[in-house]
């Protein structure tokens, strides 16, 4: 039987440029916020990924019709057809609650089930729920399935216990479709917050403060669709810089967003590389010994991000000194790093805290992606690694990076994505085990 699996072999400092693509987690809002627009939207940099085949297979079984040529979608809503989401849809990615509050909006109505993908622990759906509540829906649940329904969805003062990214654009796109005011506080600030306020604005919504911790939304404005492009994805811009930390050489980044990127630059430079910036071009150079981090601690944007996490982690595998990283925001966000350690990586997990201790150099190896960012985590060692590296899995990368085995080659990888047909006797013995 065929799997795709990722050969990279690494050891030699990077030189190249590439292009950042659009943002996963801008894009998929911004799809399912077409929902709440009359007439045609047209998204320009959209970066094609399955999770954005996912949420266009959700668009069209809830009526619209939208079609994906390259890295444009186009979305035709006439504002008919159903409410429910399938769960297999709804399993296909984990971001698929999105959904609640553009349908509730446009429909009225929305049936659906758990969201899937990635394992990164418990994410409850409870505060998504809640907030509907608090604008009018009744919700009941019976075999797993929820049941959500409103006469008309009202205006309300929502004040979020943790500053959740799907929560707050779950009530954005809900509250332009409610009647009166609605104002979020402890919203999260994550610029992919902002871009969903500015296509809802670009469309005729009134939003004002997104991206600050206060929100305020005046509902009941008529939305019309128009053509928007999503922001540059800087969690995949951050990928290939801590590949070229890793690896050591230098790279170059256009079409980035530098200003969204503050906290994650910063710990690069302190790890010993050179950052400069130029418009809405990032350069690294890393021509010297890294650096160990003493305490780096994943928090709410503009913290460290939770999604670069895995990313600083591999680099940190070879920096002189002990790094001590804490995550915060997912408790089972530590997969990746046993293996990291099948490839000779120094590392003792406690909880949700690793203790990095560098070593000399991390060496080739069979290793598997348990979930999106570790899988690119794993990419980003095989960089830096002696001998050839060899990713399985492929299918949780596919869901955030576009063309990423080519990208990783524009920098001066050796990386070929290739199927490898292995009877099961080599799958057993290739199957990472663990450590």
């Amino acid at each position: 039987m065929a799997e795709e699996i990722l050969r990279i072999r690494g050891g030699l400092p990077l030189r190249g440029e590439v292009t950042v693509q659009g943002a996963k987690n801008s894009a998929l809002p911004l799809m399912a916020a077409a929902l709440l627009c009359s007439g045609e939207t047209c998204f320009t940099n959209v970066p094609q990924l399955t999770d954005v085949y996912a949420a266009s297979r959700i668009l069209n079984r809830l009526g619209c019709r939208c079609h994906i040529t390259g890295n444009t979608v186009r979305i035709v809503n006439s504002g008919e057809g159903g409410c429910e989401i399938p769960d297999a849809d709804m399993r296909a990615m984990r971001s698929s609650i999105m959904f609640l509050g553009p349908v509730l909006g446009s429909r009225k109505e929305c049936i659906l089930t758990m969201p899937g993908g990635c394992e990164l622990g418990p994410r409850p759906i409870d505060l998504h729920l809640d907030a509907m509540r608090q604008m009018g829906v009744r919700i009941r649940s019976l075999d797993g399935v929820m049941h959500c329904k409103a006469g008309k969805l009202c205006g309300a003062h929502i004040h979020l216990p943790i500053p959740s990214v799907g929560v707050t654009e779950n009530i954005i796109m809900a509250a332009v479709a409610a009647e009166g005011e609605t104002v979020i506080t402890n919203a999260a600030c994550e610029p992919e917050i902002t871009d969903l306020a500015g296509y809802l604005n670009a469309c005729g919504a009134a939003i004002c403060g997104a991206g600050e911790q206060t929100v305020v939304i005046q509902g009941g404005k008529k939305l019309t669709g128009t053509e928007y492009r999503v922001m540059p994805d800087r969690i995949a811009a951050m990928t290939y810089l801590c590949a070229g930390a890793a690896a050591g050489g230098a790279v170059c980044l256009r079409d980035a967003e530098p200003k969204h990127l503050e906290s994650c630059l910063a710990v690069l430079e302190q790890a010993g590389c050179t950052v400069g910036i130029c418009g809405n071009r990032i350069f690294l150079d890393r021509s010297g010994t890294l650096r160990s981090i003493r305490y780096i601690k994943t928090m709410p944007y503009p913290g460290f991000p939770t999604d670069v996490q895995a990313l600083i982690s591999a680099v940190l595998c070879t920096a002189r000194g002990t790094s001590l990283l804490e995550e915060t925001i997912f408790e089972n966000r530590f997969k990746h790093m046993s293996e990291l350690m099948r490839m000779g990586a120094d590392i003792r997990v406690s909880g949700r805290i690793a203790a990095i201790s560098g070593v000399k150099s991390l060496n080739g190896a069979d290793v598997s992606a348990a979930d999106l960012r570790g899988g690119a985590a794993l990419a980003v060692a095989a960089a830096a690694a002696e001998g050839e590296t060899v990713i399985h899995g492929l299918h949780h990368l596919d869901r955030g990076y576009e063309n990423f085995a080519e990208t990783f080659h524009n920098l001066g990888i050796r990386a070929e994505r290739v199927s490898f047909f292995a009877s099961e006797h080599e799958k057993s013995r290739l199957k990472p085990k663990k450590c």
